[in-house]
Formats: structure tokens, sequence, C-alpha cells
């Protein structure tokens, strides 16, 4: 199976996400962050991504009688390359951006049913704007975007730091405006 084709679903997305720290993470962990996958399914999409290569097993252990593995990702092969989003066909991308707000979708949904969950506290945010720019101005855009994302992605879990999820869309819109 195709990397794309390995990532590109609504569950095998948030599983790449949540193991996106390199922290090994068990399917038990999985199942207790995304409740409204049945354990069945997790089971199911864990094995896809093992077998794909996107994680690897990296401990096992008996638990009540079951062996529990432990799942790292190979970060190499879990972010698409460019050469790998330039092979996706038009169906590809939609298959994709699909999968990707489906996720989201899903994701948002766990944090609303979560205890406490306050959008308001909690700085939520799920805004639209509109720009009017020049392809050189995308490009820059893009890369202050990407800049200040690098600039915080490799601050890992500690005692003030909450898990956030931060998602980028940005395409044409009606070109007749």
């Amino acid at each position: 199976m195709r990397v794309t084709e390995l990532i590109l679903h609504p569950i095998r997305i948030r599983i790449v996400q949540a193991a996106m720290d390199g922290t090994p993470i068990t399917t038990s962990d999985l199942c207790a962050s995304m409740p409204d996958v049945s354990k069945a399914t997790m089971y199911r999409h864990v094995a896809l991504l093992v077998d794909g290569g996107l994680l690897k097993v990296v401990g096992e252990e008996r638990v009540r009688g079951a062996v529990e593995r432990s799942y790292r990702l190979e970060h190499t092969r879990a972010v698409l390359t460019d050469a790998e989003v330039a092979d996706m066909s038009t169906e590809d991308h939609r298959r994709g951006f699909a999968a990707a707000v489906t996720s989201l979708l899903a994701e948002f949904e766990v944090y609303l049913d979560r205890e406490g969950a306050n959008p308001l506290t909690d700085a939520v945010s799920y805004r639209q704007y509109v720009l009017w720019l020049s392809q050189a101005e995308k490009a820059e855009l893009i890369e202050e975007v990407f800049a200040a994302i690098r600039a915080r992605s490799g601050a890992g879990p500690g005692a003030e730091r909450e898990r956030h999820l931060l998602s980028t869309i940005l395409f044409p819109a009606d070109p007749r405006r």
C-alpha cells in the first residue's frame, strides 16, 4: 500500500497524530484517546500502519494474559514528501482532504466531550479569512507560518504544556470575485 493510501484515512491520520511526538504508544492508549473508534477498528488500522512501515513495534508486555505492544512512529515515512504529493491524483487529493477534515471533526468531538472543555478559555479557534495574495505573497505567508510552527514543534510534553492540534488549510477560493 502506498504511503498516501496509508495516511489519507480519517482514523489512520488520527493514529499518526497521536504518535507524532515520538513517545511509544499502545493500542490501549489509542483507544483511550479515541473513544469514538471501536477496539477492533483500532487494531485493524494499527496493523495496517505497522505492515506499511509507518508504525514500528518497540516493545511488548504481557497484560492480563495478552501481549500488549508499544509502537513508535517512523517519522521518515509518516510525512508525505513533495514527490509523493506531486504524484497524487485529483481523486487522491479529494480523499485526502476529506480524510483530514473528517479526522479534524472527530478530534474536535473528542475535545468537546472532555470534562471541563471550554472553547473560550482554551482559546479554541476555527476562523476563516479571505486573503488576496500574489504567488510571491502566498509563498512568503506560507514560509512565515511554517517558520512559526517549526519554532515550536520541537517542544515536547512538559508540566506546563498541553497537547494542541493545529491544522492549516489554504487553497484558491472562487476566482469570480
